[in-house]
């Protein structure tokens, strides 16, 4: 494929034999703005067609434009500038660095660089300002049109959990998180949990997730001091990271000596972001708030907005804390590939990756008008 044969933004995907890689292929695949120019792989699938290279494990049938492609080393001279990153946290940190010092840029999924002082760590509907950061990084010298740069999604739990939380914090203020996470199988990837550890069990204790949804979730609401404390469980479910928070408000909701319920639950479903106004990923609702007195759930609702909405239902009172309630969101969409696409979308909607990507004027005067 000539990436210039075409008025799309041509995009390469890094590690795009895995789970999280799949999940970029499929996106990608009848995305309005980019359209796939490379995929890499390891040393094992390079050279080979990427449907000889992938055990295609994604409901939707693999693209054939994909298909055909060659898949070729992670390295820099990728015929796209923007790259999307499903690598392993093992290899992502330098093969990332290497690619924007070599002029790309890179939006990452990966945990390696979430948490460098000058990476911005970005939930677009939560904090779009922070990829200002990306213009004191190492590699921003030169113009627009030749720095690279790196661009980070968070953790997929910690996803979940700033869409939920950030509504009550315009609104409340935080105080106080306490969060339990019932976390899916897919959520470890290709070829993930075995089974026999799995199936008819929860095992309490997933590497390096309680330490990363505090750190990530203080960074993304610049809250250094947020007191957050948080449990991970994986359980037998495919998609969707289930999420049960308690929190102390710094204003407490309250009518008649009694929780605001559904004050909680409009401040909620109120939630909107100009930033992602008019980007083809954005859900109209970011944040939906279910009725049902057993919701959210997984089979249920990991697909609201596209698999790309959080769910939030139980709104209660907490004997402790003050508030508790439910949220549900799919780890591999909107916690991952789908929240890095929206977050290129996010990138190219503000000029981040300069005029030389062949982005047609129609296409930039389109995003440049949605936003205004």
């Amino acid at each position: 494929m000539d990436p210039r044969s075409s008025s799309k933004i041509p995009v390469a995907v890094l590690g795009a034999t895995g789970s999280v890689g799949q999940r970029f292929v499929s996106l990608l695949a009848e995305h309005p703005w980019f359209e796939i120019a490379a995929l890499t792989g390891s040393e094992r699938s390079a050279g080979r067609p990427y449907s000889e290279a992938v055990r295609w494990m994604q409901e939707d049938p693999l693209p054939p434009a994909a298909a055909g492609l060659e898949v070729v080393p992670t390295a820099p001279g990728l015929p796209a500038r923007l790259v999307f990153s499903a690598l392993g946290g093992g290899i992502a940190g330098p093969l990332e660095s290497a690619l924007a010092e070599a002029g790309h840029i890179v939006v990452s999924n990966a945990g390696s660089h979430r948490m460098d002082p000058d990476v911005p760590l970005v939930v677009p509907e939560v904090n779009p300002d922070h990829t200002a950061l990306i213009r004191s990084q190492r590699f921003a010298g030169g113009d627009a049109a030749s720095r690279g740069a790196i661009l980070t999604n968070p953790n997929c739990s910690t996803i979940g959990l700033v869409m939920a939380l950030k509504p009550l914090f315009d609104r409340f203020g935080l105080e106080r998180v306490s969060v339990v996470t019932l976390q899916a199988a897919s959520g470890a990837g290709i070829p993930g949990v075995p089974s026999m550890a799995l199936l008819d069990n929860v095992v309490p204790f997933i590497p390096g997730e309680e330490e990363k949804i505090p750190a990530e979730t203080r960074k993304i609401l610049g809250q250094p001091t947020l007191q957050l404390s948080a449990q991970a469980n994986r359980v037998p479910v495919i998609d969707g990271h289930t999420l049960c928070i308690s929190v102390e408000l710094t204003s407490m909701p309250r009518k008649d000596d009694r929780l605001d319920v559904e004050r909680l639950a409009k401040t909620f479903a109120s939630f909107r972001s100009e930033a992602v106004r008019g980007l083809p990923s954005a859900p109209v609702a970011p944040v939906v708030v279910t009725g049902r007195r057993e919701g959210p759930q997984p089979r249920l609702d990991r697909n609201r907005g596209r698999g790309m909405a959080v769910t939030v239902g139980r709104i209660r009172e907490c004997p402790v804390l003050g508030v508790r309630f439910v949220a549900l969101v799919h780890n591999t969409l909107r916690g991952a590939a789908g929240g890095a696409l929206l977050l290129a979308e996010l990138a190219v909607a503000q000029g981040i990756l300069g005029e030389d990507l062949s982005r047609p004027a129609a296409l930039a005067a389109r995003v440049v008008g949605s936003l205004g």
